[in-house]
């Protein structure tokens, strides 16, 4: 069965789940720069994922998900910052830097299956 939707990718559904718990973790946060920059990563890794999908070949959806690659290991990096900035405790920390290693190797796979 080929997929139809981008919404019907489970890559896309975790990372929009990741953005929703960013989202919700760092609305409190004071530090607006740090807070501006998670987020805006963290959508990002959907919306590449998105817009690749929907492009005409599949080298440019190829190209959309080297840059969902990029904003999750993005993302990744900056939870191990907030930690150690005490933003968020380390178990929290860990659940979210586990989600970001989970969307990181269904990405590989699914890049790996298009060669």
């Amino acid at each position: 069965m080929t997929v139809q939707l981008f919404e019907d990718l489970k890559m896309w559904q975790k990372s929009q789940d990741l953005a929703v718990d960013i989202y919700e973790i760092f609305l409190g946060t004071k530090d607006f720069g740090f807070k501006d920059q998670i987020t805006r990563a963290t959508v990002s890794i959907s919306n590449n994922i998105a817009e690749g999908f929907e492009r005409s070949s599949n080298a440019d959806f190829k190209r959309f998900l080297y840059f969902s690659q990029a904003s999750n290991s993005e993302v990744r990096s900056m939870l191990y910052l907030s930690e150690r900035l005490n933003y968020i405790d380390k178990k929290k920390s860990g659940i979210l830097i586990e989600k970001t290693n989970e969307i990181s190797k269904m990405l590989y796979a699914f890049i790996k299956s298009m060669k």
